[in-house]
């Protein structure tokens, strides 16, 4: 399958000082990490806070500069394109933030929200632009009077729908959601869910899904990476993932599922708390959490296994 988005080797390491009298240390947020979006796609990122899933994405639509690595959009090399260089590829690229209530300019009318990013990268004239914000917005289940409103006037639910429109106005290929469900009430959450999966197959788009929620993830991706501390832990398409997980870590986030109806499983719930990424353990990342933790774990990274095609795996149980 044609990958849409490629990354190579990429890595984002932050400088943070303790104090100011303090050496900067290095925060290791995206470590080596190699992958292929196929187009079309639902890919979803999963993992606990701390595990460098929205810094991946954000990495990919350079909104922040990688430290090393490479980046493709449709076979082109993006990773040092300027600002001037970048403004086409910000219109294939957009993104869906976590937080409706903040992501929203509180005194600037719907129409203004929507419509600011034709007025950026299209000449058209006002008329134009009007009925394609009008169009955008009926796509996402709004109404044309909601364009002359604000955005308290309108629910969390309602604020996402107008944040999906700002981003599908541009008609982009490749859409980052960044936990685009976290912040509404779990009715709500359907309703935006079905949504994007209708919007992902009428305008032909990828998607690359981030998100914590493994039971958000087995409703709607098509594939799966799993990340932890910077590092992809193990990767599959959705079916593979859920039927056939590998590694410890994935098990894990497996098992915060509701099992009603499912029978009684055994539990392998990790020990403790994700790691300061300031101070990641040595030899594995997630040695210190595993239920099934052995001594090499504890000395040696484990390098990617490929379990069966397209389907790896970091973990010394398969090495």
């Amino acid at each position: 399958m044609e990958a849409i988005v490629t990354i190579e080797n990429l890595r984002k390491y932050f400088d943070i000082k303790k104090s100011i009298f303090s050496k900067p240390r290095k925060v290791k947020a995206i470590n080596d990490i190699s992958l292929n979006i196929p187009r079309g796609s639902i890919f979803s990122v999963v993992g606990e806070s701390g595990s460098g899933k929205s810094t991946l994405g954000r990495l990919i639509l350079k909104l922040i500069e990688p430290t090393s690595g490479k980046i493709c959009f449709e076979g082109e090399d993006i990773t040092d394109l300027g600002s001037k260089d970048l403004i086409k590829y910000r219109r294939e690229m957009q993104i869906v933030q976590q937080d409706p209530y903040n992501s929203l300019h509180p005194r600037k009318l719907i129409k203004d929200i929507v419509g600011e990013g034709l007025k950026i990268h299209y000449k058209l004239p006002s008329d134009e632009i009007y009925v394609r914000i009008k169009e955008i917005l009926e796509r996402v289940g709004l109404r044309e009077e909601h364009m002359f409103r604000y955005p308290h006037e309108f629910s969390g639910g309602q604020r996402q729908r107008i944040a999906m429109a700002r981003a599908l106005v541009l008609r982009p290929k490749f859409l980052v959601l960044d936990e685009p469900t976290s912040a509404l009430d779990v009715s709500v959450q359907a309703r935006t869910l079905a949504l994007l999966k209708e919007l992902k197959e009428s305008l032909e788009l990828t998607y690359l899904f981030i998100t914590h929620n493994l039971a958000v993830v087995d409703y709607i991706a098509t594939h799966v990476t799993v990340m932890y501390l910077g590092k992809i832990m193990e990767l599959g398409s959705k079916d593979e993932i859920f039927s056939n997980q590998k590694h410890p870590y994935t098990m894990s986030l497996l098992e915060a599922i509701p099992s009603v109806g499912r029978g009684k499983r055994i539990r392998k719930i990790p020990r403790g708390e994700i790691p300061s990424p300031l101070d990641p353990p040595k030899g594995c990342l997630f040695h210190t959490r595993c239920v099934q933790a052995m001594d090499i774990c504890s000395k040696e990274e484990p390098d990617e296994i490929e379990i069966s095609k397209g389907h790896l795996c970091r973990c010394h149980l398969y090495s």
